[in-house]
């Protein structure tokens, strides 16, 4: 009975303060503007199609980079995701690209096994480093830092023969589910631009659903692949951890980290998401059943429709557990499957066994890094509470939730205890799913929330992070659009080292449900 009371306290709290919000937020000075529809056939074209024309000469790479720069230019001004560009480079290479097939002598088969990704333009999340763009991850104080070299992942996939077109905005170091910081400003969701675009993958999220870019990085260590995928209707792989690399990126991991962080695929079509994911795991690939063929009609499924009642957590909106349920109907009806509905009662405790995973001393007994020293790097540690009072004034180079996350991370306890129901849920978990089970679970509690509204539904992200906490490999999918023109989506889950299943799934979702929608044209 008190549980009921404090839920209800919450809700009739966040709706008074949503109003609240409403009253105070200013409209911007696109507000109600809307992106224009995608024109040119190319931008409707996968990375692997796209590939094939390319090798086969039915187009051009200068061709099919300069419409991606011509999109870019028409909607960026809008969204605010690519924050810097690399279009005279772009075109250079894209040429480069030309010449090389021109002369080429050994066929389109040996182009496609050496280069699969040659000639497509590829964006990237900011606080990946890039040869020669900026590497800041939103921080004043990295303001003019250039990377001198490319973080592992982006080296595999500009050797396949991608071509970066620019990298896109994260939240200040990456800590938070909306796209702004005091470098460059606020990304806006490209469905609806008084609206966020998600994060800490944001810019990504943004470009990819405005059709500006076709495939993008992103990284993810409590929804920042699937969050922006989620709000902005496009497909998202959160890898299984350790199968591509985490290096060269900001925040740096400390202590265990790592073993809830991956980087992984961004992509407006399923069908790039196995080819993207084979380059970006390098050696590691091996380790995947990447080129298994996958018999849909023989998987066991699963669906599990909320986190049980957590506290202090929202409840998932009907529209998301129809659109959830909608997908078990058409499973059942397609495939001939029965779709078992589970439950676990140790979800109620995601959002404390994140924070604990977050802040595990290594072997040596070594904590993370704190990240109010992340925040005032490469100088001396922030000190929270005043960079709080220079907020309230406006002075202060940071942004007010990583100023609020670092208070958080200072001042709260992690409860080491939760690790015990941590391990019993991992093991319930992987054991249900084995090496032929799929899980769909929704993303979020809503569809894409206005702009600042997640500082009230911060916790809700425990619908994403308690698979970082797991190390399970999970694939968001769109699902079309609400009433609102909003993405509808869901996120599909594995055993360990199964990201072919959760991918084989995508594709088939794509097919019953439409994949991505131009947001130009609703």
């Amino acid at each position: 009975m008190a549980q009921r009371f404090v839920d209800l306290l919450f809700r009739a709290v966040t709706a008074g303060l949503l109003w609240l919000f409403g009253l105070l937020t200013p409209k911007s000075r696109v507000s109600g503007k809307k992106l224009p529809p995608v024109r040119h056939p190319l931008l409707l074209e996968s990375a692997t199609q796209l590939a094939r024309k390319i090798r086969r000469r039915e187009v051009s790479s200068v061709e099919v980079v300069q419409t991606y720069i011509d999109r870019i230019q028409e909607v960026n001004p809008l969204i605010n995701a690519v924050v810097q560009d690399r279009f005279s480079a772009a075109l250079q290479e894209a040429a480069q690209v030309d010449k090389l097939i021109e002369e080429e002598t050994g066929g389109e088969d040996v182009l496609e096994d050496r280069l699969p990704l040659l000639g497509v333009p590829l964006s990237v999340k900011e606080s990946f480093a890039l040869q020669g763009m900026p590497h800041t991850a939103g921080s004043v104080s990295r303001k003019g830092t250039l990377a001198p070299v490319d973080t592992p992942s982006v080296a595999l996939l500009k050797r396949a023969g991608a071509i970066p077109i620019g990298v896109t905005n994260v939240p200040e170091q990456c800590m938070w589910i909306e796209s702004h910081n005091h470098v460059y400003g606020m990304t806006r969701n490209p469905y609806d631009l008084d609206r966020i675009a998600g994060g800490s993958s944001g810019g990504e999220g943004s470009i990819l659903g405005g059709a500006g870019s076709v495939i993008g990085v992103g990284s993810d260590i409590g929804g920042s692949i699937r969050l922006p995928s989620f709000f902005c209707g496009v497909f998202g792989h959160k890898t299984t951890p350790g199968i591509v690399s985490n290096d060269l990126q900001l925040p740096p991991f400390s202590s265990r980290q790592e073993e809830i962080l991956s980087t992984g695929p961004m992509c407006r079509y399923a069908e790039d998401l196995l080819p993207m994911l084979k380059i970006m795991a390098g050696p590691n690939a091996d380790k995947l059943s990447l080129d298994t063929k996958v018999d849909l009609k023989k998987l066991r499924f699963f669906t599990l429709p909320d986190c049980g009642g957590a506290p202090l957590i929202n409840p998932v909106s009907e529209e998301l557990k129809q659109a959830q349920r909608k997908v078990v109907e058409r499973l059942e009806a397609d495939l001939g499957v029965t779709v078992e509905e589970v439950h676990f009662p140790e979800l109620k405790h995601s959002y404390d066994m994140f924070f604990v995973c977050m802040n595990l001393p290594d072997n040596e007994g070594k904590e993370p890094t704190s990240f109010a020293t992340v925040l005032g790097e490469p100088g001396p540690p922030i000190w929270p509470f005043w960079e709080l009072l220079k907020a309230a004034v406006g002075k202060s180079n940071h942004t007010l939730p990583a100023i609020v996350f670092a208070i958080m991370s200072k001042l709260t306890k992690p409860p080491f205890s939760v690790l015990k129901i941590k391990e019993k849920l991992q093991q319930d978990v992987v054991e249900l799913l084995g090496s032929d089970g799929v899980l769909l679970y929704p993303t979020f509690t809503r569809v894409a929330p206005k702009h600042h509204h997640p500082l009230l539904f911060f916790n809700d992200i425990i619908y994403t992070a308690i698979f970082n906490v797991l190390a399970l490999p999970v694939t968001q999918c769109p699902l079309g659009l609400n009433e609102e023109g909003l993405p509808l989506g869901l996120q599909v889950v594995a055993g360990p080292l199964q990201d072919h299943l959760t991918i084989q799934t995508a594709l088939y979702l794509e097919k019953a449900f439409g994949g991505w929608t131009d947001p130009g044209a609703k």
